[in-house]
């Protein structure tokens, strides 16, 4: 749509308004109707759900590979209400719903609260973070690099879209939603990724052109950053290669995938990469040579791979912004079953709707704007022109020190969860005198509440393809009994498999590779002590890689039975 602005000359106060006008000054606003700001947050929302429906069958399957495309589903439009399981969707309603319940200002304290007392699984920053506030480590510190290895990740990257949705033309509330929201789990880059996505959003309600939404976004993140110099690539390598995205593709697998100085604290640095950097280049591929086409623009940041249902769904819920519900293809909206909740909120379709047109007018307002109605009674949101003013760049291998922030007793009394800040508090409460050691942080390693029937369960992982993380204990075997060391254990989902090795003083007793079968089941194991009768002696369980793909290792039970 074209851009409205109107310029208004007012001394004093502007009737109806919250702006301030000094005498003989001149703001220039942005005018956009109520409908028409309904109908592009609608089909915002519309184009997350369509791009993470129709990735979601290929996430993670290809890594530092390009899906074929006879591998690509086809869209159907029944895979519309696939969405409502979809942590893409409901994490980020949660951070909707703190600022419906104590305002569009809650505080970030109070947010981190509501993070924290969230029921679902979560994996990677989000999980660390809100691990840290269940632990009494307050906002921002959650989400410092010293307490979470994972701040670089795609978290808030996947999240941010409401930022954009709730903000439309304002990228100063932008980023002061990630600084609110993004630093309950990520730091750094992980941040910046979340807000230029907001940003893009917050451009596309008044701009159709996807290099000019890029180029706008860009301002709101720090120039000196990682992230900024990748956005900056992906223009120019569009320039450069304007009709053949593989070529891009090709280029940022070897500077965002390949060249390790861009990877600094990514929580794996095999094929796999969750890094919001990488995800972030796909993200624009698909906007980029998507050519304003729904379907082109989803299928080719679908097909970059890596997290290939979250990157579409950035990708399509921007550009479908700039096109409006009204003009969305039949096939993205006529299924949509409106009545569903999304899982682990308050939220339908339209409920969602509302809540972020209710954030969006205290936006408006807060920004310095107001809202008026024409002669009709037709509201439209005037918004003042904002230069975005990104802070300083943070950088999570290189981050300035903590805030030492801790949430006060009355506060941690508000938090209903409660979590092991370290693996080995983990390991200490669930089997008491084991130590752990080079355990890796790739699939949630730590303790799960379920798992193929069985809860409370450990999780480890190999620190590295050749580091096997390490349970150990040193006991004294009675005499005169027979002693067993008793082990209930399984392996990943879709052919997990892992070598488990026993050894005792330093001599191997057991080697066995656990899985490879699509759906995992507990193996119940004993090894014989007996012969260590009356000595002391030190037992080592491995968690072993063997061809480095899903590798951890399910714990159910660990225990040494004398009889």
């Amino acid at each position: 749509m074209k851009k409205n602005k109107i310029h208004l000359i007012a001394i004093g106060l502007l009737a109806g308004s919250m702006i301030s006008l000094a005498s003989a000054q001149t703001a220039e606003l942005r005018k956009i109707s109520l409908a028409e700001y309904r109908d592009k947050m609608k089909a915002g929302w519309v184009g997350q759900i369509a791009g993470v429906c129709w990735g979601g069958p290929t996430e993670f399957k290809w890594k530092a590979a390009v899906i074929p495309a006879e591998k690509m589903p086809a869209w159907k439009p029944e895979m519309i209400n696939n969405a409502f399981k979809q942590d893409d969707l409901y994490v980020e309603m949660t951070f909707l719903r703190s600022m419906e319940e104590h305002g569009f200002d809650v505080s970030q304290r109070q947010a981190g609260i509501d993070f924290a007392n969230s029921g679902y699984k979560l994996w990677h920053a989000n999980r660390e973070g809100r691990k840290n506030l269940r632990c009494g480590i307050a906002p921002p510190d959650c989400s410092h690099p010293q307490f979470n290895a994972h701040a670089d990740d795609i978290d808030y990257q996947i999240e941010a879209d409401f930022s954009g949705l709730i903000a439309p033309g304002m990228p100063g509330a932008v980023i002061e939603l990630g600084d609110k929201f993004g630093r309950l789990m990520n730091y750094g880059d992980g941040v910046y990724g979340g807000v230029f996505i907001g940003a893009m959003y917050a451009a596309a309600f008044f701009e159709n052109d996807v290099e000019k939404i890029i180029a706008t976004a860009l301002q709101s993140i720090p120039a000196d950053s990682q992230y900024a110099e990748m956005v900056r690539d992906m223009l120019q390598w569009h320039r450069e290669e304007p009709g053949d995205w593989e070529k891009t593709w090709r280029k940022v697998e070897k500077k965002y995938q390949d060249n390790p100085r861009y990877r600094r604290v990514s929580c794996d640095t095999s094929e796999y990469n969750i890094d919001a950097k990488i995800n972030g280049a796909y993200v624009l591929m698909g906007l980029l040579y998507g050519e304003d086409d729904p379907d082109k623009t989803i299928i080719i940041s679908t097909r970059c791979g890596q997290d290939s249902d979250c990157n579409p769904s950035s990708a399509a819920g921007v550009l479908f912004t700039t096109l409006g519900f009204a003009r969305l293809p039949a096939r993205f909206t006529e299924k949509l079953d409106e009545s569903r909740e999304f899982s682990h909120t308050a939220y339908n379709f339209p409920l969602l709707v509302n809540v972020c047109e209710k954030l969006a007018r205290q936006a408006v307002v807060g920004a310095g704007g107001h809202i008026e109605k024409d002669a009709a009674g037709e509201e439209f949101f005037i918004i003042p022109i904002q230069k975005p003013q990104p802070g300083p760049a943070l950088k999570s291998w290189m981050p300035g020190p903590p805030a030492n922030s801790r949430y006060t007793s009355a506060e941690r009394a508000q938090i209903k969860y409660s979590e092991f800040l370290t693996m080995q508090d983990a390991v200490s409460h669930w089997c008491p005198g084991w130590i752990i050691a080079d355990c890796g942080l790739q699939m949630n390693s730590g303790m799960q509440e379920e798992f193929q029937g069985r809860r409370n369960i450990l999780l480890t992982h190999p620190k590295a393809r050749d580091v096997p993380c390490v349970l150990s204990r040193e006991v004294i075997l009675p005499e005169g009994k027979t002693t067993r060391l008793l082990l209930s254990i399984t392996h990943a989902r879709n052919g997990g498999d892992w070598d488990l090795v026993v050894r005792v003083n330093q001599k191997e007793l057991l080697r066995q590779t656990i899985g490879g079968d699509k759906k995992p089941a507990w193996i119940d194991l004993a090894v014989d002590l007996s012969s260590y009768a009356g000595k002391k002696i030190q037992i080592e369980l491995l968690n072993q890689s063997n061809d480095w793909k899903r590798e951890a290792a399910y714990w159910s039970r660990i225990e040494i039975e004398s009889r």
